[in-house]
């Protein structure tokens, strides 16, 4: 896979743009990078809400989530220990299989509705927010900088044996999801990341 960033006029705001070459053009990545402590703002808030279902009707992507690098790395990474040293390994290569876990914001499109089906409705409603028919933002706790704390790992843990293990990451027994969400056989659909860094 191809890559480029662009880089804003301060070390705040990056971008960085995975490009799928052939055979494998529907695998890519479109992220960028901002303070965690932008969050802090309701307005913030609100505005990235928008900026991200933009992106992906931009991008034709069923599937977006911001959280912490931290918290993107440990949950899309594993080290496997090797005779000497070890390596590290992804939990899932992309979202044809499956999810590496819940983030603070995770907007599920239409292939990831149809996966969960009606088990989104078993989410506390206050967690969970419609953006039209085909796209719904779904966020466990407040800000991303609470990822991490046992209250967050909890609502990860409660939110995914709601919308069903089966399709994410078993981390226990270090297993891929067996439930995958259903896609053309050719897409140009990409994922877009938000990482947040913390000051």
């Amino acid at each position: 896979m191809g890559t480029a960033i662009v880089i804003g006029r301060t070390d705040d705001y990056f971008l960085f743009l995975g490009v799928p070459e052939e055979p494998h053009r529907h695998i890519g990545k479109f992220s960028w990078v901002v303070p965690a402590r932008k969050a802090a703002k309701a307005s913030w808030r609100e505005e990235h809400q928008r900026q991200v279902v933009l992106l992906m009707q931009l991008l034709d992507s069923p599937l977006a989530y911001s959280a912490l690098f931290n918290d993107i790395e440990a949950k899309g990474n594993r080290l496997v220990k090797q005779d000497f040293g070890s390596s590290q390994e992804s939990t899932v290569s992309n979202y044809s299989q499956g999810l590496a876990g819940v983030y603070w914001r995770n907007f599920y499109g239409a292939p990831f509705i149809r996966l969960f089906g009606e088990r989104l409705r078993a989410l506390p409603p206050e967690c969970v927010t419609w953006l039209g028919e085909e796209r719904v933002l779904v966020q466990p706790y407040g800000l991303p900088t609470e990822a991490g704390s046992e209250a967050a790992r909890e609502q990860e843990r409660r939110f995914i044996h709601l919308l069903g293990p089966e399709c994410f990451y078993d981390f226990e027994h270090h297993l891929k999801p067996t439930r995958v969400p259903e896609l053309l056989p050719i897409s140009d659909d990409w994922p877009v990341v938000n990482r947040l860094e913390e000051p």
